[in-house]
């Protein structure tokens, strides 16, 4: 088949004998550093990884799609590729390359597949329209569309074709709704499925963050929510329903004054839940520029559309790459008030950091650190913001969903999460599995025991049994980062978290230092050894 047939299969799920074909390279640009220095990186990487092939597992048929560079400021880099084979994603075959400041090949962190050919084959077409159906049985959403995309599925270390179909749907209170299914191209039988959408599930009161100052541009008769620094753009989606949002649907707030909302729950000012959107997104826009060097979600400067009053009495909200836009929903219409607090609103932004960064597969253990990773620098962003209204905690959505949705210090209190590891935590919910991901940035944080932070008390276990001290959430939050961006990939697990962390931490603090240890010990005081 030729190049151009293959794509023509990939898109419109056509039958066809897959055999070589010419790839294609699509470059990202993530990076903010000088372009010289960033290309340079690039260059090097692509040619260490053609003279250490049998390192990188890379042969034939096989190229590299550039997704993120990291720049350390002693000249090393780090610089992240995803795989393909004969033109077909390989999930499961991203990989990063380590570079001292001379470009010479330092190591290597790669995801499970390492020989990801495949045997030519007849790809059986997935049932799109069986899929739909499903889906609109088990959720209970209305049209539902599937998209079936060819790949080489490797996530589990044997290479074999597969279709990774997308559902999608619009659920009952305008929310989208989808999953998405992976099946054996051969055999037809299903690999995994997981949820296509990275959701918060709240039902809490919603917190306003008081009188704030957000920032604004002048239009003809008055003033925008637009955020001039940070790009950003806060609109009124009118109740559209999100799976019907582009970045281009609703209107942007305005006001003749320059004064938006009034500060009221329930408020029939439209404009109130705009005010806690656009100034935690901004919070959120600053903690990782300001903390960690990262110009935006994508690393490229440019700022995210955020959607307020999406669908019908939707009680939740979220991040979507499709749109590069967060969306909230209004409450349920009688208790519950729009999802616009600052952990909330920081935890789904940073959905869209991890797609832009590791790209940590949302099923499994991996699934559950994309939550607690979310669940972490949404709290920290909180923490960052330092607002009188909503202090910085361990206890994440605390503000819309009361006492809390989920807490760091012992998860197992919500009675569904994971304090420790085992064996079967990746068969959890992954807002459950999260719960290891979580106490360890505690324990790390702030030890074990009783101990009350800002007016709240917590008092966390370990699981081995030891006492630990902690070294700030400052520093573990660094340590998280660099590990995510620079050493994690999108098939990590908790032993792969843990050696990411601990290579962050000997890079920020050195190997022989009291913050390597400390990472180390929270991570065994949550039973990852």
């Amino acid at each position: 088949m030729s190049p151009t047939s293959l794509r023509r299969a990939r898109t419109a799920a056509a039958v066809a004998v897959v055999a070589a074909l010419a790839a294609v390279t699509v470059p990202a640009t993530t990076a903010s550093a000088a372009p010289g220095m960033r290309e340079a990186a690039i260059a090097q990487a692509r040619a260490n990884v053609a003279r250490n092939a049998g390192v990188f597992g890379f042969g034939a048929g096989q190229d590299l799609v550039l997704k993120d560079v990291v720049l350390d400021a002693d000249g090393a880099s780090h610089v992240r590729f995803d795989r393909t084979y004969q033109g077909l994603p390989v999930v499961g075959g991203d990989l990063v390359v380590h570079q001292d400041a001379r470009g010479k090949l330092k190591d290597s962190t790669r995801a499970a597949a390492h020989q990801p050919a495949v045997a030519s084959t007849v790809p059986k077409v997935p049932a799109q329209s069986g899929a739909a159906d499903a889906l609109t049985a088990a959720l209970g959403v209305r049209d539902a569309v599937s998209t079936p995309e060819l790949v080489v599925w490797a996530a589990d270390g044997t290479p074999r074709l597969a279709w990774r179909t997308t559902v999608e749907g619009t659920g009952d209170h305008g929310q989208p709704a989808g999953r998405v299914v992976v099946t054996d191209a051969t055999t037809g039988e299903q690999i995994e499925a997981y949820d296509a959408e990275h959701q918060a599930t709240g039902t809490g009161n919603s917190e306003y963050t008081g009188t704030v100052t957000v920032d604004t541009t002048p239009v003809s008769g008055g003033y925008t929510l637009t955020d001039p620094i940070r790009g950003h753009v806060t609109k009124d989606a009118h109740n559209l329903s999100s799976s019907s949002i582009k970045a281009t649907s609703g209107t942007a707030f305005t006001s003749t004054t320059n004064v938006f909302g009034d500060g009221k729950k329930f408020s029939t000012d439209r404009s109130t839940a705009a005010v806690d959107a656009h100034a935690n997104t901004a919070w959120t826009y600053d903690y990782y520029k300001n903390v960690h060097g990262r110009s935006g979600i994508k690393n490229d400067g440019k700022g995210a559309t955020v959607f307020v009053h999406v669908g019908t009495n939707w009680d939740n909200a979220q991040w979507s790459d499709a749109c590069f836009c967060m969306m909230t929903g209004d409450g349920d219409g009688t208790t519950d008030p729009e999802q616009v607090d600052l952990d909330t609103m920081g935890h789904e932004m940073t959905h869209g950091v991890t797609s832009a960064t590791a790209n940590l597969r949302y099923s499994g253990e991996s699934g559950g650190l994309n939550e607690s990773t979310s669940d972490i620098f949404g709290t920290m962003v909180e923490w960052y913001a330092n607002n009188s209204v909503d202090k910085g905690d361990y206890l994440f959505s605390d503000q819309s969903t009361p006492p809390w949705l989920r807490r760091f210090d012992k998860p197992s209190l919500d009675g569904r999460s994971a304090d420790c590891w085992s064996s079967s935590v990746g068969k959890l919910d992954v807002h459950n599995s999260s719960g290891v991901g979580n106490h360890w940035f505690y324990l790390a944080s702030e030890g074990s025991g009783t101990k009350t932070v800002n007016g709240v008390t917590y008092n966390s276990p370990t699981c081995n049994g030891s006492s630990l001290a902690g070294i700030g959430n400052q520093k573990v939050a660094k340590i998280w980062y660099r590990a995510l961006t620079v050493y994690m990939t999108s098939t990590t697990n908790y032993k792969g978290a843990r050696a990411a962390s601990l290579n962050a931490a000997r890079d920020l603090y050195g190997s022989g230092s009291a913050e390597y240890t400390a990472v180390a010990a929270a991570w065994s005081g949550v039973n990852v050894n």
